[in-house]
């Protein structure tokens, strides 16, 4: 295989959607696994969709994910972005080879006429696309008009024959020519339009592999046209799957997040996130689910891309950043999970956070589930008992058991771990209760809950006047 050399090229018009994400990561893994080279490059040639501070959000998102770039402009000490918006003399030469050749036409319809045009098009059940009036003005008549008259530039699609993508990921995909729109190279702005600059851009910068989603699909013809006619190699292409809701329709926000910034925000680690969205779409020869990022890219090929498209099943992500939280260092669990409860304004004396965290750690998929998980701990009452734990409260067996408990706590100073565990003996020896109907009811009346901490841990933490206080609270109940 050539020198790989691949782009993500995003245009910098808000988040960084999911999607985007994995195009990024996808073209590192490539990269990195072969050695090669990967640029960003910022596509900002039109300046009605530009968004303040999109970029920046983009830069700071990449770094979280832990996604670098090899080769562009050095900031800071890192590779920075291209900006197609900085490059435009380039462009400029660049379309006059075509227009010189012939390849490409300079078109005078007005925007009413193009749209009188579509209608007529659409009335008619036709496919939308320019009726090529313009490119049959003579050469020199063009010229003369292109001085004084507001113009596009077009590329002259050919009229027969047709277009073929080798596609990595689906095969060859062919498009017939006489259906390809000869597409606006340069806007009535002097801007290039996205499809010039990017056919400009990955041949100058040498790309050899075009890494991106399946929407660009329908494009490429256009594209590969381009390079015929400039007289270029064209690159590999590979096309991505869609991400889909679980109802199998198009990722979007009317269903869930779909920004990775929120995912982020709500306490999801970067390694959790970046594993999730590596296997939407591509799976080891293994079928593996836990990768570092290493591992990613000793396993990572675009042989194994899949052409369907995605489930993005966020209960699936959730398990998967719940496993990374438990196998954290210590040391940077505590750091991460006091720097939520600082946010949380529940951050108390260290060895009490120390404890508090603990205590929860196997029940977070997320460090934002803090806020719920640790209700518990700095509640002077139980709020809301779960159904099941009040179905546990209300039988006959449990106020004798929380009566006995209560007896038994007055003959001790402190609660702690060990004293909890003479007081259960206790109490199994008094009522003859043992098991889960000894068990359960304690959780329910301490936590409101039938699952979670171990109750051991849960006592260290609240102190014995809070647990006399959930137990009368489980009697009165």
């Amino acid at each position: 295989m050539k020198t790989v050399r691949v782009r993500f090229a995003p245009s910098p018009t808000g988040f960084v959607h999911l999607g985007s994400l994995r195009t990024a990561l996808y073209n590192y893994l490539f990269a990195r696994k072969n050695n090669g080279t990967l640029i960003l490059r910022i596509e900002d040639t039109d300046q009605n969709r530009y968004v303040e501070g999109a970029v920046d959000n983009l830069l700071s998102t990449l770094d979280w994910a832990g996604i670098s770039f090899d080769e562009g402009p050095v900031t800071g000490g890192n590779y920075g972005p291209y900006f197609q918006s900085e490059r435009n003399p380039v462009y400029r030469e660049k379309i006059g080879h075509l227009l010189e050749n012939g390849q490409a036409y300079p078109c005078f319809c007005s925007a009413e006429r193009l749209d009188k045009m579509r209608n007529e098009q659409q009335q008619a059940g036709q496919d939308v696309r320019y009726d090529g009036l313009c490119r049959r003005i003579p050469a020199a008549e063009a010229r003369q008009r292109m001085l004084s008259e507001t113009h596009v530039i077009r590329l002259k699609v050919p009229e027969t024959g047709q277009t073929v993508v080798h596609d990595l990921v689906r095969g060859a995909v062919s498009f017939q020519n006489n259906l390809t729109d000869d597409q606006i190279l340069i806007k009535s702005d002097g801007y290039p339009t996205y499809h010039f600059a990017n056919v400009v851009d990955d041949h100058l910068m040498q790309i050899s592999h075009v890494i991106r989603g399946e929407e660009w699909l329908p494009s490429t013809p256009k594209h590969i046209l381009l390079y015929q006619a400039f007289g270029w190699e064209v690159p590999q292409f590979a096309h991505l799957p869609l991400l889909l809701n679980p109802d199998k329709t198009k990722l979007s926000k009317r269903q869930g997040d779909v920004a990775v910034e929120d995912y982020k925000n709500k306490g999801y680690l970067p390694q959790a996130l970046v594993n999730f969205v590596a296997l939407l779409g591509w799976h080891s020869d293994d079928d593996r689910e836990i990768f570092t990022k290493d591992e990613l890219i000793e396993a990572f090929s675009l042989e194994r891309v899949t052409k369907a498209g995605a489930v993005f099943d966020v209960q699936k992500l959730n398990w998967m950043n719940g496993q990374y939280i438990r196998n954290l260092p210590e040391e940077d669990y505590l750091e991460q999970g006091g720097a939520e409860l600082r946010r949380l304004n529940r951050s108390g004396e260290a060895e009490t956070n120390r404890l508090i965290l603990l205590a929860i750690r196997n029940q977070l998929e997320k460090f934002s589930d803090l806020s719920e998980k640790t209700d518990l701990f700095f509640s002077e009452k139980i709020g809301k008992y779960a159904p099941e734990a009040e179905e546990w409260l209300r039988k006959q067996e449990s106020k004798q058991i929380f009566r006995v408990m209560l007896t038994g706590l007055e003959k001790y100073p402190k609660l702690d771990i060990d004293v909890f565990r003479d007081l259960m003996k206790d109490v199994q020896k008094e009522t003859g209760i043992k098991g889960k109907d000894l068990w359960m009811p304690v959780r329910a009346a301490i936590t409101g809950l039938t699952e979670g901490p171990e109750l051991p841990a849960v006592l260290a933490v609240l102190g014995m006047q809070k647990v006399k206080s959930f137990l009368k609270q489980a009697v009165e109940l």
